[in-house]
C-alpha cells in the first residue's frame, strides 16, 4: 500500500490550489468506462461528497482498475486539477492505483438506491449508503455537541452503571443479569436464590442513569450522563428499541423552572449546532427525507417556548372539538397525537407541560401542595411529541419515604438512594433526553431503527 500520507476527501474538495501528487483511500462508489478513459467516484466517510478519478490508459493495471467492482476499496495517488465537468470543483487524475480490496458483482450495494427496510437487513454495510453515511456523521457530531453544551456550562461528566440492582422507572422492563444455570438455577423455597448469584441479588441492565446521577449532584451540584439504556418491552413500533442512549443532567439547588430553562437551552443548543455544523447531510436530508426540515430546524431555534399545566392541557384539548383516537381525561397519560396537537395547533410551537398527576408519574417525582399533582415535566415539539421529560426530584425523607411505601418500594432497597435526604438534602431536578429520538427529529428519519448503528428489537440482535 502506498506510503504517501492519506489526504480526506473533505480536504480534497475544500482545496484552495491544485496539487500535483495527493493520495486517496476510499471505497468505489461508481464506475464508467469510455473508450479512451473510464472514471471512478470514491468515497472515504469524511463528508457526504465523493471525488471523481480520472483513469487513462497508460496506467500500469488499467484493465484491472477499469473493471473493478462498485465498493473496491483501492489506494489512488494523482495530481488534484480543476475539474471541466459541472457540479464539481476538483478531481483526481490517478497516477497509480492500488486495490486493497477486490468487490464483485454480488456486492449488495450496486443499486444507487435501496429500501430502508432492505439496508436494515444488511446493517454492518449499510454505513456506506449516502443515507446512512449522513445519519451517522450527524450522530457523531451531535454526541460532541451533547458534551460541548454541558463541559461550557461546567458540568460533571458521569458513567453510571450499566448493570444494576434498581428498575428506576418501576416498570419492570429489566433485561436480566445473571450467570445462574438457566436450566438448573439454585433454589431455595421453591424460589430461585438470587444470593447465590454472581453480585448475590436480581440485577439487570439498566433503564436510567437518573438515580446515580442524583448522588453525585448531591456532591458537584451539576452533572451529566450520556450512555446506552435498556428495555425488556417487547415492542416494535418505529419509536422503541431495546438499547438506545440517554442523555441525563441533574442540577442541584434547582427547581422546576430551573430544569424547564435548562431543557429549553440544552434542545436550541443542539438545534443550532446542527444547522451551523452539518450543512451537506441536512441538505441532503431536506431533499431526500423531509421535505421543509431545514426550515422546522430554523423555526425551532428563534422560537419561543410555551409553559402550560397539565390541567389546563387537557382543557385546551377537551374544549378543541378535535375528534381523537384515545380519550382527553384528567389522570391520564398524553398521547403523542394529543401532544402533536397542541405543539402545531394549539401553541404552534415546542411547549413544556408541568404538573402531571402523581398517578402517572414516578415516585421520586417531588409532590406539589396541592397533594395530587407533582412537578413534572415533558418538552413537546412540533411533529413528534415528547423529545424530553424530566422533574423536580422529591428531596424531602418523609414524603419520598411515603411516596415509596405507597408503590410497594421496599425501602431496604434502596437505602442509599434515601441517604441524600437524609443527610445534607437540597432540591435538585432533572431531565432525559432519548439521543435516537433527538437524531430522528433533527434529520426527518421516521424509524429509531434507522438512527442507531445496530439496532436491537424483539428478534434481532445479529450484527
Amino acid at each position: 500500500m502506498s506510503d504517501t500520507k492519506k489526504t480526506s476527501i473533505k480536504q480534497i474538495l475544500q482545496s484552495q490550489q491544485a496539487e500535483p501528487e495527493i493520495c486517496v483511500k476510499g471505497w468505489v462508489r461508481s464506475i464508467r468506462r469510455g473508450k479512451d478513459v473510464a472514471f471512478l467516484t470514491m468515497n472515504d466517510g469524511s463528508c457526504f461528497a465523493s471525488v471523481q478519478i480520472v483513469l487513462s490508459p497508460d496506467i500500469d493495471n488499467y484493465d484491472a482498475v477499469s473493471r473493478v467492482g462498485t465498493g473496491a476499496c483501492l489506494v489512488v495517488v494523482g495530481a488534484l486539477v480543476e475539474s471541466p465537468a459541472k457540479g464539481q470543483d476538483w478531481e483526481l487524475q490517478a497516477q497509480t492505483i492500488e486495490i486493497i480490496g477486490a468487490a464483485d458483482e454480488s456486492y449488495p450495494l450496486q443499486k444507487k438506491r435501496h429500501t430502508l427496510e432492505y439496508l436494515r437487513t444488511i446493517a454492518h454495510l449499510r454505513p456506506r449508503s449516502n443515507t446512512f453515511g449522513a445519519v451517522f456523521r450527524m450522530r457523531s457530531a451531535l454526541s460532541f455537541a451533547v458534551h460541548q453544551f454541558f463541559q461550557q456550562r461546567g458540568f460533571l461528566y458521569v458513567q453510571t452503571p450499566i448493570i444494576t440492582a434498581n428498575d428506576c422507572e418501576g416498570a419492570g422492563e429489566l433485561f436480566r443479569v445473571t450467570t445462574l444455570d438457566p436450566q438448573n438455577p439454585p433454589l431455595l423455597d421453591g424460589k430461585v436464590d438470587w444470593s447465590r448469584d454472581f453480585f448475590g441479588e436480581q440485577t439487570g441492565l439498566t433503564v436510567s442513569g437518573q438515580l446515580q446521577g442524583e448522588l453525585f449532584a448531591t456532591a458537584f451540584s451539576d452533572i451529566y450522563t450520556f450512555g446506552p439504556t435498556f428495555r425488556a418491552e417487547n415492542s416494535n413500533t418505529s419509536r422503541h428499541a431495546a438499547e438506545f442512549w440517554m442523555i441525563e443532567p441533574e442540577i442541584a439547588f434547582a427547581d422546576l423552572r430551573d430544569n424547564c430553562q435548562l431543557g429549553e437551552d440544552f434542545l436550541r443548543y443542539l438545534v443550532t449546532y446542527a444547522l451551523d455544523h452539518c450543512h451537506e447531510d441536512l441538505d441532503f436530508f431536506n431533499q431526500r427525507i423531509e421535505k421543509g426540515l431545514i426550515e422546522k430546524l430554523e423555526t425551532l431555534a428563534k422560537a419561543n417556548f410555551t409553559t402550560v399545566t397539565y390541567t389546563e392541557a387537557v382543557e385546551r384539548l377537551q374544549k378543541s372539538g378535535q375528534k381523537f383516537e384515545f380519550p382527553v381525561e384528567w389522570g391520564l397519560d398524553l398521547q403523542s397525537e394529543h401532544e402533536r396537537y397542541l405543539t402545531e395547533k394549539v401553541f404552534n410551537g415546542p411547549v413544556f407541560v408541568t404538573d402531571y398527576p402523581k398517578q402517572i408519574k414516578a415516585f421520586y417525582m417531588r409532590m406539589n401542595d396541592d397533594g395530587k399533582t407533582v412537578a413534572a415535566m415533558d418538552l413537546l415539539v412540533p411533529r413528534v411529541g415528547e423529545i424530553i421529560g424530566g422533574s423536580q426530584r422529591e428531596e424531602r425523607l418523609d414524603v419520598l419515604q411515603a411516596r415509596m411505601a405507597a408503590q410497594g418500594i421496599a425501602p431496604d432497597d434502596m437505602s442509599w438512594y434515601l441517604d441524600i435526604r437524609r443527610w445534607g438534602s437540597c432540591p435538585h431536578a432533572g431531565f432525559g433526553l432519548g439521543f435516537e429520538r433527538l437524531i430522528m427529529y433533527l434529520t426527518g428519519m421516521e424509524n429509531i431503527r434507522d438512527v442507531i448503528p445496530f439496532p436491537r428489537t424483539p428478534g434481532h440482535a445479529r450484527f
